[in-house]
């Protein structure tokens, strides 16, 4: 049905937990009337960090990146500090920084050092150190790690699209909302399967419950209709109207007072091998649409910025040059964003490399120097409260060294 779906199979599977998870408070601990939100996307393909925030201080990024600055197009970027500029398709997240509301980490990366998409993007969602170690997500895991509060409303947390991703998959249930355009069910036959499943399958029965009050508290298919009606008329880029829907619909779910505190989606197409042109081409369009889902998601969340952090992250970077096509082949150093009004933002996070020849990983590649997960883990450190044991050893394992970033949030 439209909006709410549920994995019978994946809601089994946790059987075990779902009992003792549905008592879980809301996150409230952290700090005596907090209620903390938590937003993950990912953005599958492999995002260009040095097209989206240039490191135009650097004496070799001209060089090293012709055919590619954003200066060769005769334009300027949003200036951050004496090092680096964002892109000017990115103004939202330009207002943001500048508020103090958004901070980036360049020269970072996970674990991982080949240029799979598959392998990267299962140990980014995963958390391991290698790919195929499991089956759940550190997202999932994180959830399950939360020290339960004094509010008495459960804790719930939703996945936009067709199936719940890797990063959410485990043993604390997740709600999948579905966007529009699947056959949807009455609300008659929606009623009956969910009076069916209280009589032969309780368990299933709350899930579907709370997957319903989901739908409604986004409105159902017409209030997203709606909002996807209005997107049309703010951009023609169709794959931007995509990302904007995606950001209004969680930014609803999360602001809701009874609704989810955790969520996560992916943002597909980062794979810029050709015509990449972080001007005017590929690349372009795409941070507008990643600017127009940060923007939806600020104006449904207004009323709980303040104790929200969303983090934005791809699997791995691109190659410093251009290749034959005027794109970029698979990377390794690449940036991530922290968003919201619980980050302590207008800063970039970088021990930055630089650009020689020498300092390239693999004399191709931006040299990565900050672990991702010491980002990770330094957000749901100090906004959810996650212990230090379970981060090294439960949601990120094999990570005892890599010590969590200090000062991300306020």
């Amino acid at each position: 049905m439209t909006g709410f779906s549920v994995n019978r199979r994946e809601v089994l599977a946790g059987v075990g937990s779902l009992v003792a998870w549905t008592q879980v408070p809301r996150i409230a601990h952290a700090a005596p009337g907090r209620d903390p939100r938590l937003l993950t996307i990912v953005l599958r393909g492999g995002l260009d960090g040095l097209s989206t925030v240039e490191p135009v201080g650097d004496p070799d990024y001209a060089r090293v990146r012709a055919g590619l600055t954003l200066a060769e197009a005769g334009i300027k970027g949003i200036p951050l500090d004496s090092l680096f500029a964002l892109n000017p398709k990115m103004p939202t997240l330009g207002k943001l920084y500048a508020r103090g509301e958004a901070l980036i980490v360049h020269a970072t990366a996970t674990p991982y050092r080949a240029r799979s998409h598959f392998d990267a993007q299962d140990i980014l969602e995963s958390g391991h150190v290698r790919p195929k170690l499991t089956g759940s997500g550190w997202m999932n895991r994180a959830l399950q790690a939360v020290t339960p509060g004094d509010a008495v409303e459960p804790q719930k947390a939703f996945a936009i699209g067709a199936q719940v991703p890797l990063i959410m998959k485990g043993k604390a249930p997740v709600l999948n909302w579905v966007p529009p355009g699947f056959s949807d069910a009455s609300p008659d036959t929606k009623m009956r399967l969910l009076d069916i499943y209280r009589h032969v399958d309780p368990q299933l029965a709350d899930v579907m419950q709370e997957g319903l009050d989901l739908d409604d508290m986004l409105g159902g298919e017409a209030a997203v209709t709606k909002t996807m009606r209005k997107a049309r008329g703010m951009t023609e880029n169709a794959r931007a109207r995509t990302f904007r829907v995606a950001g209004s619909v969680a930014g609803k779910a999360l602001a809701g007072a009874n609704g989810p505190r955790i969520g996560a989606f992916d943002l597909t197409g980062w794979d810029t091998h050709v015509a990449e042109r972080p001007a005017n081409g590929r690349l372009a369009q795409l941070l507008e649409g990643l600017d127009g889902m940060i923007d939806a998601l600020h104006q449904e969340m207004r009323p709980v910025w303040a104790d929200t952090a969303v983090i934005i992250v791809t699997e791995f970077g691109r190659t410093v040059a251009m290749n034959g096509n005027k794109g970029t082949d698979h990377g390794t150093g690449t940036l991530a964003f922290v968003l919201g009004g619980a980050v302590r933002g207008g800063r970039v996070v970088s021990d930055w490399p630089g650009l020689s020849r020498k300092a390239l990983f693999e004399e191709r590649d931006l040299m990565p120097t900050t672990d991702l997960r010491s980002v990770l883990k330094g957000v749901l450190r100090d906004h959810l409260d996650v212990s230090e044991r379970a981060l090294a050893e439960t949601i990120f394992p094999e990570s005892r060294a890599v010590r969590a970033l200090d000062g991300l949030m306020v």
